[in-house]
């Protein structure tokens, strides 16, 4: 599972970074830390096929019986083509979410917050969680108004022994190339879904940790 991570470019790099023209990505600022129901850009394909930077909600909308919906930030990698939550906006709606790095907390109490990024040249090379859009016309609170907002979820999957001492269930995938997320975006879905599987650990490493719920590079 992922429930934080963070965004330390520039809207004109990351817009450079996954090829979106200047006209087709609007403003937002680094970011030091995200969470769920944050407004985070993500990259998508628009109607005419050339990308674009759109600002979601993080989390699908579930609806939940005399409660308050729930934000579901991740999407498990065995249930993303099985589930009717999930599998139509798997076939029709991919979308990438830039990132720097991401958190996991420890377990412990109180917790300690583990930072993980790439490996690089740079302090925190850009990366894309693969995620899945959709639209949600409703409540977003107990007893709310009806909203329209653009939601995002993205995919998670089996750790690699870097994430397993932390996490022991999940990791969010990560695309690093260009390759990748022209396939994530515009490929079938079995060649989409051929991308979902854990990083190597080899070209991952931990940049911080301790009681920060934000990376400090970005803060």
């Amino acid at each position: 599972m992922c429930n934080c991570f963070s965004q330390s470019r520039s809207r004109d790099e990351v817009a450079r970074w996954f090829r979106v023209s200047h006209n087709r990505a609007p403003d937002f600022d680094p970011q030091s830390s995200f969470w769920p129901k944050s407004k985070i850009p993500v990259v998508r394909q628009a109607d005419d096929g050339a990308r674009e930077i759109a600002i979601m909600m993080w989390g699908f909308v579930f609806p939940q019986k005399d409660k308050a919906p729930r934000f579901v930030t991740n999407v498990r990698d065995d249930k993303i083509r099985t589930s009717p939550f999930w599998r139509a906006s798997f076939e029709s709606r991919r979308c990438l979410v830039p990132a720097t790095s991401y958190a996991d907390p420890n377990g412990e109490k109180p917790a300690k917050w583990v930072w993980f990024a790439l490996k690089g040249d740079e302090q925190r090379p850009l990366f894309a969680f693969p995620g899945i859009w959709r639209r949600w016309n409703g409540p977003i609170k107990k007893d709310g108004e009806p909203v329209e907002i653009e939601t995002v979820s993205f995919m998670t999957t089996d750790p690699n022994a870097l994430t397993r001492e932390i996490n022991h269930d999940r990791m969010p995938v990560l695309l690093t190339s260009e390759d990748e997320f022209e396939t994530w975006l515009t490929g079938s879905v079995e060649d989409a879904y051929s991308l979902v599987h854990s990083h190597d650990p080899a070209h991952m490493r931990i940049v911080q940790a301790g009681k920060d719920k934000q990376d400090l590079l970005a803060a």
